[in-house]
């Protein structure tokens, strides 16, 4: 079996289902706030196209809730948490657009590991069921996997 791609121009899209505690909130959030087009749905679950991606927003609000966090570079990141890497400016504008609408940032917009390989922007924020999201950016997206 051949290992996984590393090259971003070749990844598949992927799947990604998750609990939220009220569907019109996740409609709102990523539909409205992050403007991630709407797919199907049912009384259940909500799916988006999250920048070319599958997510499913499913009601299980027995399983919301705020993730454990750990250090990472003077940060206390959400263990459980999803997102995506785009190009800088698209980061950045998204950035200003997020901080224009209020959003209430866990982990403030910011440039981590500066100066070292895999320098990234990045910030988080949670959905309104406590999902923690993760929105980085590189400005060499091949240090993406660098060790």
């Amino acid at each position: 079996m051949d290992a996984p791609t590393s090259n971003p121009a070749l990844l598949s899209p992927f799947h990604l289902a998750f609990p939220v505690h009220d569907l019109s909130l996740a409609r709102a959030f990523y539909g409205e706030l992050l403007g991630c087009p709407e797919g199907r749905s049912s009384e259940g679950w909500v799916d988006f196209n999250f920048y070319g991606h599958q997510i499913v927003a499913h009601l299980a609000p027995e399983e919301t809730g705020v993730a454990q966090r750990n250090a990472v570079d003077g940060d206390a990141v959400p263990v459980r948490h999803f997102g995506i890497v785009l190009p800088m400016a698209e980061w950045e504008a998204l950035a200003g657009r997020l901080t224009a609408k209020g959003v209430r940032f866990l982990i403030e917009p910011h440039t981590r590991f500066r100066g070292e390989r895999g320098e990234q922007a990045t910030m988080f924020f949670l959905d309104p069921s406590g999902n923690a999201l993760e929105i980085k950016a590189f400005a060499d997206i091949t240090s993406l996997f660098a060790k």
